[in-house]
């Protein structure tokens, strides 16, 4: 993190001159190693990547799941190519995110970096980079797939990006709360089940209209229910911004930051 510069001496040589490198480009760098990091784990890979592929194309070639009165009139692919991009959010920002800070914690590089010229909040910046310019791969290669197996978008690009970051800064404070307060093998058993658990009932392959009226009321304030639904309205429906859903988002974003500050642990 330091950055060695020279400076010339009254004799004509040159003399290092250390210091820290200004900030952002630390914070450039960490993030540059954590995309790096995470691009080359083979069990993240499999949780970001290839089982939200999987799902989008298994789902949307094969009826396992009747979607006929939850599709909107339009084929099978646009209904469940919304809720698999939730589901890239929600690998990412959650699942993969709290297992690999959790072992980072247990193993101590959290405590080391918490020590470098890099603020601790400028750790947290980089890995939600990292998390970012992830799901940009995921959407891009989720998207072609859609797009391969005929789906037909609407709605306004920037209502989507902004249901998606809402819904990376919701994830991303619920995956760093486990990762600071939970033994490393307790966050990897939680965010594992809390994956299957809200990809089974977070309406993401199948309809919320499936669950009973108590149990979908409930469903329906989940984070990954607001976000796919949003999601679902504006590239299905073609609606404008679903607010409902960005303040549903909006609140377990400030909830989930709010209490990972205040609790997590570095060691």
């Amino acid at each position: 993190m330091n950055a060695r510069t020279t400076e010339t001496t009254g004799h004509g040589t040159y003399a290092p001159r250390p210091g820290a490198a200004p900030l952002p480009r630390m914070i450039a760098a960490q993030a540059a190693l954590e995309t790096r990091l995470l691009l080359r784990h083979g069990e993240q890979l499999l949780l970001t990547i290839v089982i939200p592929t999987l799902l989008l194309v298994l789902f949307g070639a094969v009826d396992i799941v009747d979607l006929s009165d939850a599709d909107g009139g339009g084929g099978r692919v646009d209904f469940l190519a919304p809720g698999v991009l939730a589901l890239a959010v929600l690998s990412t920002a959650f699942t993969g995110q709290a297992i690999s800070t959790g072992f980072e914690r247990r193993y101590g590089v959290l405590k080391r970096l918490g020590a470098s010229p890099l603020p601790r909040w400028g750790l947290m910046t980089a890995k939600t980079c990292a998390v970012l310019v992830t799901e940009v791969l995921q959407v891009a290669l989720l998207t072609s797939v859609a797009f391969a197996l005929g789906w037909s978008p609407h709605g306004h690009p920037l209502a989507v990006a902004l249901l998606l970051v809402a819904g990376t800064a919701a994830f991303s404070g619920l995956g760093l709360l486990m990762a600071g307060t939970l033994r490393a093998e307790a966050t990897l058993a939680g965010a594992n089940l809390v994956f299957v658990l809200l990809l089974v009932g977070g309406g993401v392959v199948v309809p919320l209209e499936r669950f009973p009226a108590p149990v979908r009321e409930v469903l329906e304030w989940l984070p990954i229910s607001a976000l796919s639904d949003g999601l679902r309205d504006v590239l299905r429906d073609g609606a404008g911004m679903p607010w409902g859903n960005l303040a549903v988002l909006a609140v377990w974003a400030v909830a989930g930051l709010a209490a990972a500050a205040r609790f997590f642990r570095w060691e």
